[in-house]
Order: structure tokens, then sequence, then C-alpha cells
């Protein structure tokens, strides 16, 4: 299945200049949404780790059901202020500006093995600085997933030494 008929580019949001890579038509068409998930489960159903990190808002879509395929927990990453507990922060600058990502301080175990899950890849601040904190927490990453990767903005660049899969490429 092509999934790129799934994927609406929405243009100048969230600022102008940028092109919106749009995964809502995708979620919405449950075949489209079945293949990704099912991709997703074959890809992974022989990589050893331990928990999924999906980050808000969009990995948590993909994370989720992956999860429950794969018998895996879930560690959130989530932007401040959003997780209860103590956590660990890291900020980090993206392709229009900057923000910062948590995650529990007791969310990934030491030595915990985690696959890290979300919807894009662009510059890869956002997947790098989660690797940041699954480190900070004493777990180590396994791999990254992505459904889309903007390979144009050379993200895996800032994802040096990790293994990264995207499932489509613009």
């Amino acid at each position: 299945m092509d999934l790129r008929k799934y994927i609406r580019d929405v243009p100048d949001f969230p600022e102008p200049g940028i092109m919106f890579k749009d995964i809502t038509p995708l979620l919405g068409n449950v075949k489209a949404f079945d293949y990704t998930i099912s991709q997703l489960v074959d890809h992974y159903k022989n990589v050893d780790f331990d928990v999924i990190v999906p980050i808000e808002s969009r990995g948590f879509l993909f994370g989720a059901p992956l999860a429950r395929e794969l018998g895996k927990g879930i560690v959130p990453v989530r932007k401040p202020g959003k997780l209860p507990a103590n956590t660990h922060s890291v900020e980090y600058t993206l392709e229009y500006g900057s923000n910062t990502m948590e995650i529990h301080v007791d969310g990934v175990e030491k030595g915990q093995k985690a696959l890290l899950m979300d919807d894009l890849l662009a510059t890869g601040g956002t997947l790098a600085a989660t690797a940041q904190l699954v480190e900070m927490a004493g777990g180590s990453v396994v791999d990254i997933g992505v459904i889309i990767e903007l390979s144009f903005l050379e993200g895996r660049k800032n994802l040096a030494g990790y293994n990264v899969y995207s499932m489509i490429q613009f």
C-alpha cells in the first residue's frame, strides 16, 4: 500500500514557509492505519527491546497500538508540565524554534532498552532530545521508528549512532 496518498500537505503551518505533513488522513482510513501498524509490528517483532517511548503527541498514536501488539510497556515523553511526577527535562531546537521535552525520572529503568516512536523525523531535534532523556534515566536506545522522514532536512545527522527506521521518505 502506498501510504503517501494518505499524507496531506498543509502549507504555512504552523508558521509561514513550513509545509506540514498531516497524518490525519492516514489515521482516518482504517485500512491505511491498520497497514501502518502491521508494518511496524513486522519490522519490530524480532527486535530486542523492553519499552516503547512514544513522543507527544502523534507518537502516541503509533506507539500505543504497537506496544499492545508486541506486549510492551509505554513510557511517554511529553511537553513541560504534562507529567505529574518528577521528571528529567531536555531543551532542544526545532526547524522553527525551540522546545523542551520531559520524561518521568523513574519511567525507564536502568538498563532497559527503548524503542523511540514518533510520526515524523524532520531535523531530528525532538528525537535526539528524547534519546538523551532515555539515557539520563539509565536506559539505552535500541531503535528509532518514524512513519515519515523529511530526508531533505537531514535529521539523521542529529541522530548519528542510532538506528532509524522510516516508512515513508519525502
